[in-house]
């Protein structure tokens, strides 16, 4: 790896708003990937839980490539979508969120694991509407025993593969939980010069009927949702890099 290759997890969660809210993931993620694809970055899916219309309550994925942590530290926190959702009869529109967290894959050094405070757990991974869509025992929860930290993963279908993509975001969720840990030390005057974005703060509002996305950080706003939600980043991320 040269000095600016990274890898970081992305981690995106519906929140309020039910099947819109998993169909707003969907769209986060898949702005993500062609990002990344403009970018030269590689994508690896780590886990997912996907409904029955075909979005996601939750996905986890890894990505690595130059300049990873500094182009995407900034869409961590809330992100809200105003639309009319297909299902919708009376042309209301409906507010929806998804929250987005980005963490960087430790450094060998960084978290030290001990094998002997991992609690595994073996089933089988269910697919839509909770079929079992593998007769092996291949989907995996891990239990970090010391801080009760539980990360599950079925994306793969070896059980190897499976646990091997499990630690790898326990790895990164123990080094949030230290950093956090560290940041709430701080004076409050540090804590304001460093920021942190923490999941529960809502960063952007993708307003679908206006065409407009407006990042409530800088109080700017861009036009031409589709272009953006295409994998066009590079110009709100380019005003993030200027203003934070």
């Amino acid at each position: 790896m040269n000095q600016n290759q990274e890898s970081v997890i992305i981690e995106i969660r519906a929140g309020v708003g039910g099947e819109e809210a998993a169909l707003f993931v969907v769209n986060l993620f898949q702005m993500y990937s062609k990002y990344a694809k403009n970018q030269n970055w590689q994508e690896t899916v780590l886990n997912s839980k996907p409904t029955e219309l075909g979005g996601f309550k939750e996905i986890i994925f890894e990505l690595k490539g130059e300049d990873v942590f500094s182009k995407m530290k900034y869409e961590a926190g809330v992100h809200r979508v105003q639309r009319i959702p297909e299902t919708e009869k009376s042309g209301r529109i409906h507010t929806s969120t998804a929250s987005v967290a980005v963490l960087p894959r430790p450094k060998e050094a960084e978290i030290k694991i001990n094998s002997k405070d991992l609690k595994f757990d073996f089933y089988k991974a269910s697919g839509h509407g909770g079929q079992y869509v593998n007769k092996r025992m291949t989907a995996v929860r891990v239990t970090h025993l010391p801080t009760g930290v539980i990360v599950t993963c079925q994306t793969e279908r070896s059980l190897q593969q499976n646990k091997e993509s499990a630690i790898t975001i326990l790895e990164a969720k123990l080094l949030e939980k230290k950093e956090m840990e560290e940041f709430e030390k701080l004076s409050e005057e540090r804590k304001r010069q460093i920021g942190w974005a923490k999941r529960a703060e809502k960063i952007r509002t993708y307003n679908f009927p206006q065409d407009r996305i407006t990042d409530h950080r800088i109080k700017k706003s861009w036009h031409n949702i589709e272009r953006i939600l295409n994998g066009e980043l590079n110009p709100i991320i380019e005003s993030l890099g200027k203003f934070i």
